[in-house]
């Protein structure tokens, strides 16, 4: 007789060996499973690193593995996490927040597939007019052929050239610059020279021409050539040549349409006016599809309504369309929860903060029904309103409860209170991080010493009150009428430091982004808000700071570059020359997968140090090129401290004021999240002379920086209202609403419940405001 086996049981941990991604210093720790763990530690700590760059890298390795046998070979070149051994691991899916640039066609019903569940109850119950045949749910969608209006393509808008956006100033002659949306340079010259050959008058004023021919030169189709001869200049000599005339408003069709320039591109927009549709109405949809109606609305009309009304909206429909409204209402409910009942279906992906997509995306994944995943999230609190921050709580509370585990990089304290689980990572950032300094239950982190996140955590004391600023003349911004905001008039005190805070889509961005330099009592104003630096791995936080120009002088100066012969350009890796050819500079080559998003990995030639071997002999101090790109700004300032380089020290001890310290020079700006963006506009502000008055507009300066962080930017920017500047800010974050002089509070709701002020005065005076989401916060911080 065989005794029965006892059934293997499998590890309920992951358990991490030897992890080496960027700073990790061989990080050896142990993370339960089906629990909700939160990954602390101040900005540039290693977190990410642990969390994304390890964990979550080698479940996708795994992934990549266990696909196909020409995926494995594809490992090789995107290279595995730095990591000895990970065992325990289940299948991860990663939240984090994407810094990509989604289209205009994408929306919030294209993200959370709500659209496709609408279209689907349109088509099958929707209310035809009589003898109309009905459509397939393709029809419903205005980025297909068979749904998208045919004057608009589906984009809502019409862009058109007008006299006006094409002449600003009809006093100048075509000669002087009349068409001032034609290309400069030779082109434009060769252009004028078509005309006066043509035999039209270049040196009348604009106005002074007949309307016909003016009609003709800006928007005729006709693409005449002629033979033109130059008038001669003294000091050299032109030939005749052959010239194609192109009208102005073909010139910049054809740019808008055709360029792959950014910059191109945004100029020929400056001469272009966007209207609606005239066809659809700004509908997107051809008229066959808006003739069906479901509760007597077309789906225009209910793709713009506010998920929270929309709901409500579709209960009243027929029997027959239960089922797909139930479906509908089932899919709304996580996205209410969230928050983000404000949005609509309609509203474009562009338009949404990092912290609104990714909680979107969280909603849509509690739908899934996956159960043994880990879910990996980035700052699913970043730009969210304390009252919200409970609501996320529940949420992955509800995915821990469908069996999975929710790893979470987080520097909300309220989010760390919720957690079951706390990792902390530290002590400091960039070198002197790397480490785990504590894994267990979240009581047990009061007892590290070393830990920075323990002091925030259980230090109950109270913050000492701060003596509140008096103002020097205020600042009067509306009435406002635009998105949610019906008629609203705001004063912002100058000289002193502002917050304006409120739930999500309360209205705060759209108010704040009234305020111009046209207003009196602004005088310079400085917007700081968290746009990428960069769209391209070339550009860097040195490039950006105009750091990289004087470290290339330098590299140009040295003995070795003269005898060779190297000008400042052999230190770019932009242009030809210094840069290794097989990567262009950019030090990585793209890995395309042909069923994946295409991904990065380290150039084989360089290794990705962007520089041709020629390029790299070349040293200073004992560093190549390479070498000081690779440098933390901490190790930097030490390493130009005693040379003489004042625009290099000025601008890394700006960069260090503000609590980067950590970020390597050469840093691509694709790596880099919204507040570390906002944070390197701020230094480089910082860097230059103070001129005047300066109002300085930031737009959540806090989001993704743990507590500790947050003390050195706010030393900064009480520092710039101590020396006389004003300072606003966009916040959530509790702590720094209670050390602002004044607070305005917008509210009571998001979307069509916000709008409003509910309160404007002193912090003090905000807390104790009924009917205001953010009063009773502010009370427990001020307490």
């Amino acid at each position: 007789m065989h005794s029965p086996r006892t059934p293997h049981l499998p590890d309920s941990y992951v358990r991490v060996r030897g992890a080496r991604e960027h700073n990790l210093q061989g990080v050896d720790v142990d993370i339960p499973r089906d629990v909700l763990t939160v990954f602390t530690g101040v900005s540039g700590s290693g977190k990410s690193s642990l969390a994304f760059g390890t964990i979550y890298a080698e479940a996708q390795r795994r992934y990549f593995e266990s696909v196909a046998p020409y995926a494995r070979r594809l490992i090789h070149q995107v290279g595995a996490p730095k990591v000895g051994e990970i065992t325990g691991l289940p299948p991860a899916v990663s939240l984090q927040q994407r810094r990509s640039t989604p289209t205009s066609r994408s929306s919030v019903g294209t993200v959370t597939n709500l659209s496709n569940s609408l279209r689907m109850l349109f088509s099958r119950a929707g209310d035809y007019p009589p003898g109309a045949a009905r459509l397939d749910s393709d029809a419903f969608s205005p980025n297909t052929a068979a749904g998208a209006c045919p004057e608009c393509h589906g984009l809502g808008r019409v862009h058109r050239t007008t006299e006006e956006s094409l002449v600003p100033d009809p006093s100048l002659s075509i000669r002087e610059g009349a068409i001032a949306a034609w290309p400069g340079a030779w082109q434009g010259k060769n252009l004028r020279d078509i005309l006066d050959t043509l035999g039209h008058d270049v040196d009348r004023p604009w106005r002074e021409l007949p309307a016909d021919e003016r009609e003709w030169i800006l928007f005729t189709d006709e693409q005449p050539v002629v033979t033109v001869h130059p008038i001669r200049d003294a000091d050299r000599i032109q030939r005749p040549y052959q010239g194609t005339y192109m009208s102005a408003r073909r010139y910049v069709m054809k740019t808008f349409s055709d360029t792959k320039s950014p910059t191109l591109r945004a100029k020929a927009e400056r001469f272009l006016t966007s209207t609606p549709c005239p066809v659809c109405g700004g509908s997107r949809l051809r008229a066959e599809s808006l003739a069906v109606t479901v509760a007597g609305r077309t789906i225009a009309d209910l793709a713009a309504l506010p998920l929270a009304e929309l709901t409500g909206t579709l209960n009243g429909t027929s029997e027959a369309a239960r089922v797909l409204t139930e479906d509908l209402d089932s899919r709304i409910a996580p996205i209410l929860e969230l928050g983000l009942g404000y949005l609509s279906l309609d509203r474009a992906t562009p338009t949404l903060s990092a912290g609104e997509l990714q909680r979107l995306r969280l909603a849509t994944q509690l739908r899934s029904g996956l159960f043994g995943v880990v879910y990996v999230l980035d700052e699913p609190s970043a730009g969210l309103h304390p009252v919200d921050t409970r609501a996320l709580l529940t949420v992955l509370d509800r995915l821990k409860s469908a069996g999975n585990s929710a790893f979470v990089v987080e520097h909300h304290l309220d989010v760390m209170r919720g957690a079951d689980w706390l990792v902390d990572v530290g002590p400091q950032a960039g070198e002197h991080g790397g480490r785990v300094l504590y894994s267990g239950p979240v009581a047990g982190l009061a007892a590290v010493k070393e830990s920075a996140t323990a002091r925030f955590l259980f230090d109950r004391s109270p913050t000492p009150a701060r003596e509140v600023r008096s103002p020097r003349g205020e600042l009067k911004v509306g009435p406002v009428t635009r998105h949610n905001l019906r008629d609203v008039t705001a004063d912002f005190p100058l000289g002193v430091f502002t917050a304006v805070t409120g739930v999500s889509g309360s209205g705060k961005s759209t108010l704040i982004g009234e305020i111009t330099e046209e207003l009196p009592g602004v005088g310079r104003l400085v917007s700081v808000d968290q746009k990428p630096i960069g769209r391209t791995p070339r550009s860097n936080l040195a490039t950006y700071t105009g750091l990289f120009d004087v470290v290339r002088k330098v590299f140009a100066a040295t003995d070795e570059a003269r005898q060779r012969g190297y000008g400042v350009g052999r230190f770019s890796f932009n242009v030809a020359g210094g840069r290794c050819e097989t990567c262009q500079g950019e030090g990585f080559v793209s890995v395309e997968l042909l069923f994946l998003p295409s991904t990065y990995a380290p150039c084989p030639d360089c290794g990705g140090a962007r520089y041709n071997p020629e390029t790299l002999q070349v040293t200073y101090r004992g560093r190549n090129i390479a070498q000081v790109l690779d440098l933390t700004v901490e190790s930097a300032a030490a390493f130009f401290a005693d040379t003489d380089t004042p625009a290099v020290s000025r601008s890394l001890t700006a960069l260090l004021d503000v609590g980067l310290g950590y970020l390597h020079l050469g840093q691509p700006a694709t790596e880099l999240s919204g507040g570390e963006a906002q944070r390197i506009k701020l230094a480089s502000e910082l860097q230059r002379g103070r001129r005047g008055h300066t109002l300085y507009l930031l737009d959540e300066p806090t989001t993704g920086l743990h507590p500790a962080d947050v003390e050195v930017l706010l030393r900064q920017l009480h520092g710039l209202v101590d020396v006389g500047h004003t300072v606003v800010v966009v916040e959530h974050d509790m702590a720094v609403v209670a050390g602002a002089d004044w607070v305005i509070d917008m509210g009571p709701g998001g979307g069509e419940e916000g709008g409003r002020i509910v309160a404007a005065g002193p912090p003090r005076n905000v807390a104790q405001v009924s009917g205001s989401a953010t009063a009773p916060y502010l009370a427990s911080a001020l307490a």
